[in-house]
């Protein structure tokens, strides 16, 4: 089990990130959740079994997104993300 957060730079938001983010999880067994930072960030938190943490990772990159994406900074959490499913936050 791992547990990370993600901030994601670039034009990450107004663009469907966050939409996209969570149709991507979907296909992984992930939980966590994903929104957008006032400074022009996106970040994300997200737990699960490292295989399925780094495939859903590597999706996103993979996927339309990635022009989108000028830096992926990524950090390990001490805690397992407490959420059910996967989400988009609006705090």
């Amino acid at each position: 089990m791992i547990s990370l957060q993600v901030f994601y730079e670039g034009n990450v938001q107004g663009v469907g990130f966050r939409w996209t983010v969570r149709h991507i999880a979907t296909g992984f067994e992930v939980r966590g959740s994903v929104r957008n930072l006032s400074d022009g960030r996106v970040e994300l938190q997200i737990s699960g079994d490292d295989s399925e943490v780094r495939g859903f990772l590597e999706a996103v990159k993979q996927s339309e997104l990635r022009g989108l994406i000028r830096k992926q900074t990524e950090s390990v959490l001490a805690e397992p993300v407490a959420a059910r499913g996967f989400e988009i936050r609006h705090d």
